[in-house]
């Protein structure tokens, strides 16, 4: 199937990427663009615990609408002031808290998501959610939710983002206005790779897009998946 080449094929041209980064592993990134610590190629225990579990969740609303590196600031800020619980979180100053987060972006809005999402947590008392439930925290969209559920929890949740319909629309393989959902299904139905594959297709993409897809017209370059190009 086309979906099983076009990984095998990112695979072989951009190696292992070691995603989801941990802020405190002493990892590399083994394509040295955006940050540069925390990834830990073909590794696939991480997380090893739950803060580096909640890490990743944080993470993953953090990421909404701006780049990993400023992502990682702010984290980096967080931790400064306490220890990356959801309790602590509840308990951070909102000013503090605020300008921890300002890195990232959007932070009055994020600071709610956050707390939003540390406490549905804590009420899950260790139990991994169901995906309906994330739905249902405000902040957590489909792409966050499948990114929590795949990276800090080691769910098969393909997670569709921005350059996956750019690639995958260039291609011919779907439409570029196709909801969420259908592409998702799309994937799950026609990609035959386990969870750590899973991990690695998204992380590939993005790494790919970095490359040919960042700016229009988008993929006229690409002379890794060109080949794939529905005629």
């Amino acid at each position: 199937m086309v979906f099983n080449e076009i990984f095998k094929k990112l695979l072989c041209t951009y190696s292992y990427q070691g995603w989801w980064p941990i802020t405190d592993y002493d990892g590399i990134n083994p394509t040295k663009t955006g940050s540069t610590q925390g990834y830990h190629p073909a590794d696939y225990s991480f997380p090893r615990n739950s803060l580096e579990q909640f890490e990743i969740i944080m993470g993953a609303i953090l990421t909404q609408n701006t780049s990993w590196p400023q992502v990682e600031k702010s984290i980096i800020n967080i931790k400064e002031l306490i220890n990356l619980t959801p309790y602590e979180v509840l308990d951070l100053a909102e000013n503090n808290f605020k300008l921890a987060i300002k890195p990232s972006g959007y932070f009055n809005q994020k600071y709610n998501y956050l707390r939003n999402v540390s406490e549905f947590y804590i009420s899950l008392g260790g139990k991994t959610p169901e995906r309906k439930d994330l739905l249902s925290v405000k902040g957590i969209g489909p792409e966050t939710a499948d990114s929590i559920l795949l990276y800090a929890y080691g769910e098969k949740e393909f997670v569709v983002d921005a350059y996956t319909r750019r690639i995958f629309s260039y291609l011919g393989l779907i439409n570029e206005n196709d909801s969420y959902n259908k592409i998702k299904k799309m994937f799950e139905d026609n990609f035959d790779g386990d969870v750590n594959d899973y991990q690695e297709y998204h992380a590939l993409i993005v790494e790919h897009a970095k490359n040919h897809y960042l700016k229009k017209p988008y993929g006229v370059n690409d002379n890794v998946l060109n080949n794939f190009k529905v005629k």
